[in-house]
């Protein structure tokens, strides 16, 4: 009988750990293709190991509750066949390949995996998805992942197949191609730290450990601001049309959809679209380089019961209606706090909102996502008396206004170019048509 290793997963960007939070297989046990084998947990995620391969699990390497790093081999499965065949039939599994597609080679097993260590092969960063086997013959052939970008592909969304990197490969053998892959670059020195002050907890002060979670989010902030000079441009917008319109049409799109239309769709829609006409906004630094992304993934900052803070992402937000874009929001929003999401779907985002609304804040100067360069932050909804001109002149009316904050790297993001993108998104929200439809 043959052996076969069953690998610790990789959940999506920046994850370099899981914790086994349940078996649910024991030692004995048969299996069968895509059995669930293991619950695990991550600080974004909780999601399944399902298993590959029919056979019996004769060990568990690890118990419940054990951190096990991504990469690392957590249980033992016994297969039909030869022992000598097992380690082909291994490596060419699409387990394997989801496991191991962007861990480096480790000669030491027991080795922990840092998150610095993960350099080679390391295709979080794309701007496009990657089929695993895509990603498995690349790094079979030392390809980075900025010569894979150059690759154009002939799948959807001009995707990567299989053909297409092989066709490259032989193309790059007969010297048809100038593309090649770029010479390591000596990485650059990290940015000095600056070291907090000493802290002391006095009588009767309590004191919390925080989560992992927290502590990523931490770090992540911490980042952001060493690494983005921030400014934060603000504008107030008069909204009146939008809440009239809502007000009018809630109740019937509640009774229609079975669920509650609320304004965040409406923003992350006018948002979406004023993006189109300012791509140095929908963009990422790379060192000297600005990356105009293609297509504009809306992020939207959403708060946990526990207190975090979780931003999945709607892809190609431009490309959806109203009706869409509700749906769409209630969905992410629904299951984020339901610890539900996919991996994917908090990954790849390259313009953020959030919204202070929605705890009444009138505004507020959000850091910015990383790797993204602005983020906007949508204030509360309040009545308050402005003057409005008429052809009669001027005068007072109760208006329903917030205020609108852009936080934006000013390495590549400019006060004209904020403003700029600021006053035609307020433009857009106010000349809201109150007859549209849904």
């Amino acid at each position: 009988m043959a052996k076969f290793e069953i690998i610790m997963p990789k959940l999506g960007e920046s994850i370099i750990e899981a914790t086994i939070t349940k078996w649910l297989k024991n030692p004995g046990d048969t299996l069968e293709e895509d059995d669930a084998l293991a619950e695990i947990a991550t600080d974004k995620v909780d999601s399944e190991i399902p298993s590959p391969v029919e056979g019996k699990m004769i060990e568990q390497l690890y118990k419940e509750g054990d951190v096990v790093p991504v990469g690392k081999v957590i249980a033992i499965i016994e297969i039909e066949g030869e022992d000598d065949d097992a380690g082909d039939e291994s490596d060419n599994s699409q387990q394997k390949q989801e496991a191991a597609k962007d861990i480096p080679a480790k000669k030491n097993e027991e080795t922990a995996i840092e998150a610095d260590e993960i350099v080679e092969g390391d295709f979080s960063s794309a701007s496009r998805f990657y089929s695993p086997l895509v990603k498995s013959i690349a790094k079979k052939e030392n390809i980075s992942l900025k010569e894979l970008e150059q690759i154009k592909g002939s799948g959807k969304d001009e995707r990567v197949n299989k053909d297409d990197i092989l066709n490259y490969l032989q193309q790059k053998s007969e010297g048809k191609t100038s593309a090649a892959a770029p010479k390591a670059e000596a990485p650059a020195a990290p940015p000095p730290r600056m070291q907090p002050p000493e802290v002391k907890a006095g009588g009767g002060d309590e004191i919390v450990e925080m989560d992992r979670m927290r502590k990523l989010i931490a770090d992540h902030m911490v980042m952001s601001k060493q690494v983005s000079p921030h400014v934060t441009s603000f504008i107030e917008v008069d909204v009146t049309n939008i809440v009239n319109w809502r007000n009018k049409i809630k109740d019937a799109f509640l009774k229609k959809e079975g669920q509650k239309i609320t304004y965040t769709p409406l923003f992350i829609e006018a948002a979406a679209k004023t993006l189109r006409d300012y791509p140095n906004i929908n963009a990422s630094v790379d060192g000297t380089k600005i990356i105009r992304r293609k297509n504009i993934n809306m992020g939207m900052a959403t708060a946990l019961p526990n207190g975090n803070l979780i931003v999945p992402v709607i892809r190609n937000a431009d490309e959806l209606n109203t009706l869409g874009l509700t749906k769409k929001v209630n969905d992410l929003a629904g299951r984020a706090r339901a610890n539900k999401l996919d991996p994917d779907e908090i990954q790849g985002g390259t313009f953020t909102v959030t919204n202070f609304g929605s705890f009444d804040s009138l505004t507020g100067t959000p850091i910015i996502n990383q790797p993204q360069v602005a983020i906007l932050g949508l204030g509360a909804i309040k009545k308050r008396p402005v003057v409005l001109e008429t052809e009669q002149g001027d005068v007072i009316a109760i208006r329903h206004i917030m205020i609108l904050s852009l936080a934006y790297d000013h390495r590549v993001v400019d006060g004209a170019l904020g403003g700029m993108y600021l006053r035609q998104l307020r433009d857009t929200l106010e000349a809201f048509d109150q007859d549209t439809q849904i």
